[in-house]
């Protein structure tokens, strides 16, 4: 069973997250920040990963610790999740598009996390939502599940379209990454024989 809990709490963040790699998509995801529920929602049903995220922060103060936190724990639990990593796809990418927007996501399940994120959005907020935490939850995400990740939008003029698109672009990326390829499925896809180290 590739499944981990992992639970996080700080004096800013609680959070727990619990993670089915080989789930149906289903998603119980309460951070108390609604725009970034949708996300994780979407995060869940397209890359077939079942998620139980709850999360309680100082939302008084703003939302930046919440989210930031939130993508720390996810991708903690996706890395402990992946296991030994023997017969994962490794690599994927995808375009994908929503509405007037393209957005490109590629990604390598290596071990070695890094960002690259070319997007950009009109406006400071999305309803209540600060959109510069889109690039803060996926360089959390990223650095915390051990992946090289890159994320462009290629094009797009509207705001909640460019921040779905990433994270739709994630999720179709990560349901191949994680797929297990039964023609390897006691190898580690890497020649150095181990990844994650």
């Amino acid at each position: 069973m590739r499944t981990a809990t992992v639970k996080r709490t700080t004096k800013e963040t609680d959070v727990e997250v619990a993670v089915d790699l080989d789930g149906a998509g289903k998603a119980s995801v309460d951070t108390g920040i609604g725009f970034l529920d949708h996300m994780l929602d979407l995060l869940a049903r397209h890359s077939r990963i079942d998620m139980t995220i709850r999360a309680k922060g100082d939302l008084h103060i703003d939302q930046h610790h919440t989210a930031e936190d939130v993508g720390i724990t996810l991708g903690q639990a996706v890395r402990k999740a992946l296991g030994d990593m023997k017969g994962i796809g490794r690599y994927a990418d995808v375009h994908l598009p929503m509405d007037e927007t393209l957005t490109r996501v590629a990604l390598d399940i290596s071990g070695r996390p890094f960002l690259v994120f070319r997007t950009s959005f009109r406006r400071d907020k999305i309803g209540t939502f600060d959109t510069e935490l889109v690039r803060e939850w996926f360089q959390a995400f990223a650095m915390n599940a051990g992946i090289t990740l890159h994320v462009e939008t290629l094009y797009g003029d509207n705001d909640h379209h460019i921040s779905e698109s990433c994270f739709k672009g994630l999720a179709r990326a990560l349901r191949t990454a994680v797929a297990i390829d039964p023609r390897t499925k006691d190898e580690v896809p890497s020649t150095k024989g181990s990844l994650g180290g």
